[in-house]
């Protein structure tokens, strides 16, 4: 059985059983919260019970590192959304120790991409087109200095109002261990 079928049949048995009546909540955080955190395997469960948050709790938004790497890109839109359609007072921004963006080699994921079937000439187009990719794949050196990176992207936005704290935190994968990097009660006006 392939992974698709898998998690369709355990799916119509989640529903028959009505296993779902426990994870019931709104779409409203109820402790107003919204994080960017890492895609990480390893905080799928680990970062909710590091930080007592139970499901209906906050907005999580995922993605590679927990970057923001553009001001109006997706993840920016996301946490403007969250702010202002879902009531979220407060951000973090989330990310961990041993983090697969940390010194990412863009040249090793483009030969990965070519080895995987695409055609030199669609990655050829995309840097005619202007698209360094290079810079799109880049990584970080410290998880510290990208967590403050996206904190200041996000609290210096001109959509955020500058009442909403952005704290930023580095969690260990291993441990659960918070450390603050940037508290955003301190920052505020």
């Amino acid at each position: 059985m392939r992974l698709l079928e898998e998690i369709i049949e355990h799916n119509r048995s989640f529903v028959e059983k009505e296993e779902f009546q426990k994870y019931q909540t709104t779409k409203f955080p109820d402790k107003r919260l919204v994080i960017l955190s890492c895609m990480d395997t390893r905080l799928v469960e680990l970062l909710p019970q590091a930080l007592n948050l139970k499901n209906g709790d906050v907005k999580i938004i995922k993605n590679a590192g927990a970057i923001v790497a553009h001001p109006f890109g997706s993840i920016m839109r996301s946490i403007l959304v969250a702010v202002y359609e879902l009531n979220a007072d407060e951000v973090c921004v989330i990310g961990h120790r041993d983090c697969g963006m940390s010194h990412l080699d863009s040249k090793k994921i483009l030969d990965k991409i070519e080895a995987r079937g695409v055609p030199t000439d669609k990655i050829d187009t995309l840097k005619y087109s202007g698209i360094d990719l290079h810079r799109w794949f880049e990584g970080f050196d410290s998880v510290e200095e990208s967590v403050e990176f996206s904190v200041n992207m996000i609290k210096k936005h001109p959509l955020l109002p500058p009442s909403i704290p952005v704290h930023g935190l580095v969690i260990d994968p291993g441990t659960g261990n918070l450390d603050i990097v940037v508290n955003g009660y301190e920052l505020e006006a």
